[in-house]
């Protein structure tokens, strides 16, 4: 499968100042580019700053960057599920994951997150995959928002709609470990019925195990 990026961008204007979303960007503009020492949610700032250039330069890796002007300030990736999860093993060239998606404190509650999705979705590739995020509670910031379980699922579902991804039912383990856990999918206009008879085979592996 071919993986065309188009790049897009979009200037928004927060309360904290103006930020420039844009992408897929890459990997040698993210090397370029300062990391925001409050990227913390998933790895120290650097070894992220690093994990995102990889990811740039896979070729069905994305990155849709934030950036206060030549800094970092959130992202959103794209790439193949892991090999070790369920997602991987049916090996669909057009299915990929959002895998992480991050914005400084400083930022959150400006729809930078939103608006991250909106411009992934601006590219019209986008209609040839099957984009899933699994959501897990445990990799949620409740502390430094403040909000329960519940209320942060609550957020992260509506940012996700802002990109056209939806909640789905699975019998994955993991995410069946938790109420609060979801897995969320958006089906591109272009995907074949094949294709999703192949993911909804994926979403329930277990089924034949009761």
């Amino acid at each position: 499968m071919e993986h065309k990026k188009t790049f897009n961008v979009m200037e928004l204007k927060t309360a904290k100042g103006d930020l420039t979303i844009e992408g897929p960007i890459s990997a040698k503009q993210l090397e370029e580019m300062e990391f925001h020492e409050d990227l913390t949610s998933f790895r120290p700032p650097h070894q992220q700053h690093k994990a995102l250039i990889e990811i740039a330069g896979l070729p069905e890796g994305r990155i849709i960057a934030a950036r206060d002007h030549n800094t970092i300030v959130g992202y959103v990736t794209y790439l193949y599920p892991d090999p070790l999860e369920r997602w991987s093993h049916g090996k669909m060239e057009n299915l990929i994951e959002l895998g992480a998606i991050e914005v400084i404190p400083k930022y959150r509650g400006s729809s930078v997150g939103k608006n991250l999705l909106k411009v992934s979705m601006m590219d019209d590739a986008m209609e040839d995959y099957i984009i899933i995020t699994t959501e897990y509670y445990w990799h949620w910031d409740l502390k430094g928002t403040g909000l329960n379980v519940w209320e942060y699922r609550k957020v992260m579902e509506k940012m996700m709609n802002a990109g056209g991804l939806v909640w789905y039912a699975t019998d994955d383990p993991e995410i069946s470990s938790h109420p609060a856990n979801c897995l969320m999918a958006r089906i591109g206009s272009r995907i074949d019925a094949d294709s999703i008879q192949q993911f909804d085979k994926l979403r329930f592996m277990n089924r034949f195990m009761y």
